[in-house]
């Protein structure tokens, strides 16, 4: 729990947008901490039409009227809007009001200026102010400096793998950058952190592996640019998200909802009694696993979704409660030790196989209405199972194919033994 809270109060403060000297001292804190692998996306990279954005870096922001500093936006890394462009020169109060962005919630907030580091073809100057200071503006004359410094970007993720017996890897992703909040991305990185540290020196079957990432763009780089050989062999994963607010879980489902990993921490939630809701795909936030799911890896999502401090300074570490961290890695944890507790199913056959010859024996028989026969809940339940297995496009666990059949898991195993004696399947 200490070592969270102490990287949060490290990090937060830090400009870290997608490239820039802070987001740099990000990952080399991080690396002191994990030995992770940094994977690097040179400027000229453009891939499916996203562009790197520039190294951008704030030297000075000052808005002034008659000789007096009333704005210094460097005060505040959400004080200049993300890759704002260099001004130096004078303007009116209504020209000036046309570069102030401010939170509509509150009159004491500053937002998050995100959309420029997607869009580095428009570009503007500007800051982010609070409404009170917006509303109490005057007519006159103002003196505006915005001083950047810029290079070509390099786009920079980080990965750490825990090597398990099987290549085959369950992927806990977050977001590393926006600047200067702490629950928004930065928990889910700290959390994720903790969860492979526990993981360190221990044998698994999985392999695990976290992976840090800027919003959407990092996601999109680190998929798309990797060979379909390397895709195959991320199985699934969870988004871990704003997790330390005083809000309730949430636990969003894949796409398919079918994935090991999601089956798991349900499991693990309700055990436990966890107060939390679970939804479908993008029904409680939208954020890149999306990105994931599009490159064929199923993504759930683990968050405190929504919460009252979202893109703006008051996302800060007096908001974060170090207890929901630790409650976040110990479900993780516990659905981790939920799926290594399991046997694997290891699919060795392609298309239906014909169950009922002898020489396989498998088929559970429905029976035929018509001839009156009756078909008992457990039947109907082992049907169900039989026609999960020829469907498994990747490695699944006993206990999620129970979890989907309504089959008991020592049935599940018993029947599986079965598939595996004649070759069809491997049980692990």
């Amino acid at each position: 729990m200490k070592l969270m809270m102490d990287i949060l109060r490290e990090l937060t403060p830090l400009n870290r947008v997608m490239c820039s000297t802070d987001y740099d001292r990000t990952l080399a804190y991080l690396q002191d901490i994990l030995p992770f692998n940094l994977i690097e996306f040179p400027a000229s990279a453009e891939h499916n039409g996203w562009v790197i954005p520039p190294k951008w870096d704030v030297k000075r922001a000052l808005i002034l009227k008659d000789g007096n500093l009333l704005y210094d936006g460097t005060h505040h890394a959400l004080g200049v809007i993300a890759l704002s462009a260099s001004f130096n020169g004078k303007v009116d109060l209504e020209q000036l009001r046309n570069h102030l962005h401010f939170d509509h919630r509150y009159d004491d907030a500053i937002p998050f200026h995100f959309r420029q580091q997607y869009r580095t073809w428009e570009r503007e100057w500007g800051f982010c102010v609070t409404k009170k200071f917006y509303d109490a503006l005057e007519p006159g004359e103002y003196t505006v400096v915005i001083e950047t410094e810029e290079s070509d970007g390099v786009l920079k993720v980080l990965e750490y793998t825990h090597q398990g017996d099987l290549d085959e890897a369950i992927v806990f992703g977050a977001n590393l950058d926006h600047p200067g909040v702490s629950n928004d991305g930065l928990s889910g990185c700290v959390v994720g952190i903790e969860l492979l540290r526990r993981l360190l020196g221990k044998r698994t079957k999985f392999s695990y592996k976290l992976v840090l990432v800027q919003g959407i763009i990092g996601s999109e780089y680190y998929l798309g640019k990797m060979t379909p050989d390397q895709r195959a062999k991320l199985l699934e994963g969870v988004f871990l998200e704003m997790l330390g607010s005083r809000t309730q879980l949430a636990l969003q489902n894949t796409r398919d909802g079918l994935g090991n990993i999601e089956h798991a921490i349900a499991s693990v939630l309700s055990k436990k009694q966890v107060s939390h809701r679970v939804g479908p795909f993008q029904s409680i936030i939208i954020n890149d696993e999306y990105i994931w799911e599009n490159h064929g890896i199923p993504m759930a999502s683990l968050s405190r979704f929504p919460y009252p401090e979202y893109h703006c300074d008051k996302d800060n570490i007096s908001n974060i409660g170090a207890e929901r961290l630790d409650e976040a890695v110990d479900i993780l944890e516990a659905a981790v030790d939920t799926l290594e507790s399991s046997n694997l199913v290891l699919k060795k056959f392609s298309g239906n196989v014909c169950l009922s010859n002898p020489k396989y024996n498998l088929y559970v028989d429905p029976g035929q209405v018509a001839f009156g026969d009756i078909q008992h809940e457990q039947q109907r339940k082992l049907r169900v199972l039989m026609d999960l297995i020829p469907a498994l496009d990747r490695t699944a666990t006993a206990r999620s194919l129970a979890e989907r059949s309504g089959v008991p898991e020592p049935l599940v195993v018993d029947y599986l033994s079965k598939w595996a004696k004649a070759g069809l399947v491997e049980l692990r």
